[in-house]
């Protein structure tokens, strides 16, 4: 395996133990447990900035541009698919961090409308990472030759250290070992919730 495809990998299984997290975090709020609502923020900026920005923000400017380039339509297909899905992703998180962003407690409301949120993000990113871990990028892969991974790790590299920047990457990868460590994730849930990711609903 390349050095590109095992970093997104790499990136992935952290992802998938937050969403575990957050699973249990979510669990916990709908038993009536009170958190503060700083705990919603936290998750927010891991998934807005780790998973999105830095993780999405790869596949999206490097891998699927190298993709359409050999032939993958943006349009259409499997690259479509995955866009339409951070897309959805994007909207989840996007309410997540506009309730963090709140003052005071978080009222029983806004407790259930990030359970609800969060009841639907991650079964769609548990099964989002399926996809392309056993089908995306092995396409890719099969197409992109060993030359255009090679520029492409180096480019993937520069997009860590300017668009994202190592010290945030390490505050993120932090954060999540402290959410995991509040909120540990049953391993269950990950692999239930992964469900089928070829016929899951696209």
């Amino acid at each position: 395996m390349n050095q590109t495809i095992e970093t997104l990998m790499d990136e992935h299984r952290l992802i998938e133990q937050v969403l575990g997290s957050l699973a249990t975090f979510a669990e916990q709020l709908e038993r009536g447990q009170a958190f503060p609502r700083e705990a919603v923020a936290r998750y927010a900026a891991f998934f807005k900035e780790f998973a999105d920005k830095c993780h999405h923000g790869k596949e999206e400017e490097r891998l699927f541009v190298k993709m359409n380039q050999v032939g993958f339509p943006p349009d259409q297909g499997p690259i479509a698919v995955m866009l339409m899905e951070h897309g959805e992703g994007r909207h989840h998180v996007g309410a997540l961090a506009e309730i963090g962003r709140g003052a005071g407690p978080l009222p029983a409301a806004e407790s259930q409308q990030v359970v609800e949120h969060a009841r639907a993000y991650i079964p769609l990113l548990l099964a989002h990472i399926q996809k392309e871990d056993r089908i995306l990028y092995p396409l890719a892969m099969r197409c992109i030759s060993p030359a255009d991974f090679d520029e492409m790790e180096k480019s993937c590299q520069a997009f860590d250290r300017e668009v994202v920047g190592q010290d945030a990457i390490q505050r993120l990868k932090a954060l999540a070992q402290e959410l995991v460590s509040q909120f540990p994730p049953d391993p269950q849930v990950i692999t239930e919730q992964s469900g089928c990711f070829v016929c899951g609903g696209h």
